[in-house]
C-alpha cells in the first residue's frame, strides 16, 4: 500500500466521519446504546459478588467494550454490505489500491465513533450514576491500548464478515444473534465466574472477554481482580489474544475483499436490485 493510498484511506474516511456527524439518525443509534448502558446501570445496586466493587461499575466497563465490539463486529460489516449493494465494491475494481485505501477509511470512520462513544459513555456515567474512571496514568495508559487493540481486533473481523454476508437484509439477522451471545457469556455484563465452567472456555476464545477484561483493569480498582477467573486481569494475555484476532483479521479481510470485488459486475447488482424489489425490500 503506498503513501498515495493511505493518503486517500485517510482522506475519505474523514469525509465519512463528517458525514456521520451531520446524520442524526445514525447517531442517535449510537446514543440509544449509551443510554441503555446508564439505564442499566442506573438501576444496579449490589456489589459484584466477593468484592467491594459496585456491580454498576462493572456494568458500566463492559457495556464500554461492547460498544467498541458492536461498532467493529456489527455495524461494520451491515456498512460494507450496504454499500456493496449500491455497488461501491464494483467501483473499486477499476481503482488501483481501492481495496486496502476503502479498508484504511473504514477503520478511520469506526475508530473515530467507537473513541466517540466510550468518551461519551465514561463522561456521561461519571455525572450520573457516579461511574467508574482511570484512578491514574497508568490506567489511562490501558484504557488507550485496550481501547486500540480491541478495535483493531475486531474492524478487519468486521470488514472479513461484511464481505461474505448476502446482503444487509440478513446481515443483522446473521450478526445479531451470536453478539448478544457473546455480551452475555463474556463476563461483560454479569461476572464471568458465575458462568458454567464450559462457557467460560468458549468465551475466552473471542475478543470481547477479553476486551471487557482488559477496560475493567483500567477502570475498576484492583479488589475487583478477585471476580476474575485468575483472580488476576492478565493483560499480557489480554494483550496476547487481541493481537491474534487482529493478524487473523487483517489476513482475511483484504483477500476477502477482494474476492467480493472481483465478483461484482453491473449485471450482479442489478439482478440484486430487481429481486429486492419484487421482495418489497426496496423501491421498484
Amino acid at each position: 500500500m503506498t503513501k498515495r493510498h493511505w493518503r486517500a484511506g485517510f482522506l475519505r474516511g474523514g469525509i465519512e466521519l463528517r458525514q456521520l456527524l451531520r446524520t442524526p439518525k445514525e447517531l442517535f443509534g449510537h446514543l440509544s446504546n449509551v443510554v441503555v448502558a446508564l439505564v442499566i446501570a442506573g438501576y444496579m445496586s449490589d456489589d459484584v459478588p466477593g468484592t467491594d466493587t459496585p456491580m454498576a461499575h462493572l456494568v458500566l466497563a463492559g457495556f464500554a467494550a461492547y460498544l467498541l465490539f458492536q461498532i467493529g463486529l456489527i455495524n461494520l460489516p451491515q456498512m460494507l454490505v450496504t454499500e456493496r449493494e449500491e455497488g461501491a465494491l464494483l467501483r473499486l475494481r477499476a481503482t488501483p489500491g481501492g481495496i486496502p485505501a476503502y479498508l484504511m477509511a473504514k477503520c478511520l470512520l469506526v475508530v473515530g465513533t467507537a473513541v466517540g462513544t466510550l468518551i461519551l459513555l465514561l463522561a456521561t456515567s461519571a455525572m450520573l450514576v457516579n461511574g467508574p474512571l482511570p484512578s491514574g496514568p497508568g490506567d489511562w495508559l490501558t484504557l488507550l491500548w485496550v481501547t486500540m487493540l480491541g478495535l483493531l481486533a475486531v474492524v478487519p473481523l468486521g470488514a472479513a464478515i461484511g464481505a461474505v454476508l448476502p446482503n444487509p437484509r440478513e446481515a443483522l439477522a446473521l450478526i445479531m444473534l451470536p453478539a448478544m451471545g457473546l455480551l452475555f457469556t463474556s463476563g461483560a455484563v454479569i461476572p464471568i465466574t458465575s458462568m458454567p465452567v464450559p462457557v467460560q472456555q468458549v468465551a475466552s476464545v473471542f475478543p470481547l472477554k477479553w476486551m471487557a477484561q482488559g477496560l475493567r483493569s483500567a477502570l475498576l480498582p484492583d479488589s475487583a481482580q478477585a471476580a476474575e477467573v485468575a483472580g488476576a486481569w492478565e493483560l499480557p494475555m489480554v494483550a496476547l489474544v487481541l493481537t491474534a484476532w487482529t493478524v487473523l483479521g487483517f489476513l482475511l479481510a483484504i483477500p476477502l475483499l477482494r474476492r467480493a470485488a472481483r465478483r461484482e459486475s453491473g449485471s450482479r447488482m442489478t439482478a440484486r436490485h430487481r429481486k429486492a424489489a419484487q421482495s418489497g425490500a426496496m423501491p421498484a
